[in-house]
């Protein structure tokens, strides 16, 4: 299994990006892929999540309004598009995919300790 995180960069306040996970090795009959960020100094947080099978899709307050998870299936990517991007949204963005776990909150998907798989992180950088 492998995930494969990409097109993290340097950004100005109030720009875009749109964050890729590639997917492989690995098709369950019902998964979730989430967006995790780590800024220096800073715990893990889930910044987002979708499930594969159904599309609910679930956001941190702080990212709702700005930040968009899509997947297309037939790539097996999922996308996080993250639009008027601040300061704050500076950190270090992992995907990650968990594995039964049909019927979960939000609050149990925030958290990491649900996800088996990793990929490599993709740095965000905010700044003028």
């Amino acid at each position: 299994v492998q995930l494969q995180a990409s097109g993290g960069g340097l950004v100005q306040p109030g720009g875009s990006l749109r964050l890729s996970c590639a997917v492989s090795g690995f098709t369950p009959a019902y998964y979730a892929i989430g967006w995790f960020r780590q800024a220096p100094g800073k715990e893990r947080e889930a910044v987002s999540c979708i499930s594969i099978s159904d599309g609910n899709t679930y956001y941190i307050d702080t990212v709702k309004g700005r930040f968009t998870i899509s997947r297309d299936n037939a790539k097996n990517t999922v996308y996080l598009q993250m639009h008027s991007l601040k300061p704050e949204d500076t950190a270090v963005y992992y995907c990650a995919a968990a594995v039964d776990v049909y019927g979960f909150s939000w609050y149990q998907l925030s958290d990491p300790r649900y996800y088996r798989y990793w990929g490599q992180g993709t740095l965000v950088t905010v700044s003028s």
